[in-house]
C-alpha cells in the first residue's frame, strides 16, 4: 500500500465507490460515517489523507475539519473536502478552516488520484523534515515556531495584459501578501529580495503547456525548489489539472475560480511553504548546535572525536602520519576567579580564534572541555607538528587578550602531543592516542606550563 486514506461519508454507496477506486490504485482505506468517528479514527490511525464530506449527520464537515486542525496529532494531516453542492461560501469556509482542497461531485477520477499523489509527496517530504526536528526538540536544540508571520511573496507569472493587472489588484485587495507581476523572461533572473514563496503560473504563457514546463524547471533549481506552485488554467480542463499535480503543482485554479478563492488558496500555500522553511531551518540550526560549541564557534567533542577517527582512517589508507594535540589554557581558573566569567569567556573566544587562524583549513580544531582543545594535523610528521605546536604557544603568549572593557589579560597554553601512523587505527587506538597526548599535557603543566611535551608513538 502506498498510503492510508480515511473516507468520511454517511452514504454507504459513496464510501464503497471511493474504497473501490482507491484500493485499485493501491491505497489502504479506512471508513467513518460521521464526525465523531472521523476524529477518533484520525487520532488512532493517523491516516495520510482524509477525504471529508461537507455534510455529516452529527455535525458539519467544516466543524470536523476545525477539530482536526486544532489537535496537534492531526493538524498536519491533509484534508480534502467534497460535496455535491459547489456552494461558493461553503468552499471559502472550508479553505479558511484549513482544507487542502474542496472538490465538487462528480469528482474526476484522474484529477482526484493526481491530487492525492501530490498531497502524499508533500506529506512525505514534511515527514522527512519533522522527524529530525522532533528529535532535536527532545534534546532542547530546536527553537519554537514564531507566532508572527511576515507577508508572503507571490509571483504572478502571466501574459501581459489587462487580465493580469485585474487579477493582481483583486488579490492585493483580499490579503496581506505581496503580489508581483512577472513576465516569463524575468522569472529566472536573480531576485534581489529572494525567491518568491509561491508562483501562480499561467498554464499557457506564450504557447500551450509553457507554464507547466516553467514549473518543472523551477522545481529543479536549488533557489526555487522549495517554493509552492499554483497553475492558472485559462480554461476549465480537467486533464490539465491532473497533469499539473503530477508534475509538482501544489494547487490548480482556473478561469471560473473566484478571485476570493484564489487568494485563500495562495495564502494557504504561503503558510505551508513557510512551515516547511521553518522546519528546515530548525533542523539545520539544531544540527549545527549538535556539532558546534556555541561560545567559540569551534566544533565540539562529538564532532572532534568523529573527525579524528576519519583522519586516522585516511592515514591508514594513505600510509601517512598524523599528529594529535591536547591544548589547555594555563591557570584559567585564576582568570575566572580574578576577573569574572565574562572575562573568562572573552579569553576562550580569543584563544580559539588565534588557534584557528594559526592552523590549516584541513586541520581539526575542537573545544572538548571547559578550557581544553583538541587539535589534529593530518599528513604531518612529528618534526613538523612540533614546529606548529611551539608556534601556537608563542601566538597565545606574545599578545595579551584584550577584553571588550579594555582589560589586558596575559594568557599562555600548555600542549601535549603524540602522533599516529599507518598502523591499523581503530577507534580504540585513536582513543589511546588522545590519552597519550593528555598525559603529555599533564607533564607540560606540572613542569612549568607554556610548553610542549611530546610522547612518541608506540612501535
Amino acid at each position: 500500500m502506498i498510503g492510508k486514506i480515511l473516507i468520511v461519508d454517511d452514504v454507504s454507496t459513496n464510501r464503497i465507490v471511493f474504497k473501490v477506486k482507491l484500493t485499485a490504485a493501491g491505497y489502504q482505506t479506512l471508513m467513518a460515517v460521521d464526525g465523531e468517528s472521523c476524529v477518533r479514527m484520525a487520532l488512532a490511525e493517523q491516516p495520510d489523507i482524509i477525504l471529508l464530506d461537507l455534510f455529516l449527520p452529527d455535525r458539519s464537515g467544516i466543524e470536523v475539519l476545525k477539530s482536526l486542525k486544532a489537535h496537534p496529532q492531526t493538524a498536519r494531516i491533509p484534508v480534502v473536502m467534497f460535496s455535491s453542492e459547489a456552494d461558493g461560501p461553503m468552499r471559502l469556509a472550508a479553505l479558511r478552516a484549513g482544507s487542502e482542497d474542496f472538490m465538487a461531485r462528480p469528482i474526476d477520477d484522474q484529477t482526484l488520484m493526481a491530487r492525492l499523489r501530490g498531497l502524499l509527496r508533500a506529506r512525505e517530504h514534511l515527514a522527512g523534515i519533522s522527524a529530525p526536528e522532533r528529535d532535536l526538540q527532545m534534546l532542547g536544540l530546536a527553537e519554537p515556531a514564531q507566532r508572527f508571520e511576515m507577508p508572503g511573496h507571490v509571483a504572478l507569472v502571466m501574459p501581459k495584459g489587462e487580465m493580469a493587472l485585474r487579477l493582481k489588484r483583486g488579490l492585493a485587495a483580499m490579503g496581506h501578501d505581496r503580489f508581483q507581476l512577472m513576465a516569463a523572461e524575468d522569472v529566472h533572473s536573480d531576485q534581489t529580495g529572494g525567491a518568491p514563496d509561491v508562483y501562480l503560473i499561467h498554464a499557457d504563457l506564450s504557447g500551450p503547456g509553457d507554464g507547466l514546463r516553467m514549473m518543472s524547471e523551477l522545481l529543479s533549481r536549488s533557489t526555487t525548489r522549495h517554493a509552492a506552485f499554483c497553475i492558472y488554467n485559462p480554461e476549465v480542463a480537467l486533464a490539465l489539472g491532473a497533469t499539473a499535480f503530477d508534475l509538482g503543482a501544489s494547487d490548480v485554479v482556473d478561469l471560473a475560480t473566484p478571485v476570493a478563492e484564489i487568494a485563500l488558496r495562495l495564502r494557504a500555500l504561503v503558510k505551508r511553504k513557510r512551515e516547511g522553511d521553518r522546519m528546515r531551518a530548525s533542523v539545520q540550526d539544531g544540527l549545527r548546535m549538535a556539532v558546534f560549541d556555541p561560545l567559540t564557534g569551534l566544533h565540539n567533542r562529538r564532532y572532534g572525536t568523529a573527525q579524528l577517527n576519519a583522519i586516522a582512517d585516511r592515514a591508514r589508507a594513505e600510509g601517512s602520519e598524523f599528529a594529535v594535540m591536547v591544548v589547555d589554557i594555563d591557570r584559567f581558573k585564576t582568570v575566572n576567579d580574578r576577573w569574572g566569567h565574562a572575562t573568562g569567556d572573552a579569553v576562550l573566544v580569543e584563544v580559539a580564534a588565534r588557534l584557528a587562524n594559526s592552523l590549516r583549513a584541513t586541520d581539526l580544531l575542537a573545544r572538548v572541555g571547559g578550557e581544553e582543545f583538541l587539535i589534529a594535523l593530518p599528513a604531518t610528521a612529528l618534526s613538523d607538528a612540533q614546529v606548529v605546536a611551539e608556534r601556537l604557544c608563542r601566538v597565545i603568549e606574545n599578545t595579551p587578550v584584550v577584553t571588550p572593557d579594555g582589560l589586558r589579560v596575559p594568557v599562555t597554553i600548555s600542549i601535549g602531543m603524540t602522533t599516529g601512523g599507518a598502523a591499523p587505527c581503530d577507534p580504540v587506538l585513536v582513543a589511546e592516542l588522545v590519552a597519550q597526548a593528555d598525559r603529555a599535557l599533564m607533564h607540560s603543566k606540572s613542569h612549568g606550563r607554556n610548553q610542549v611535551t611530546i610522547v612518541r608513538k608506540a612501535a
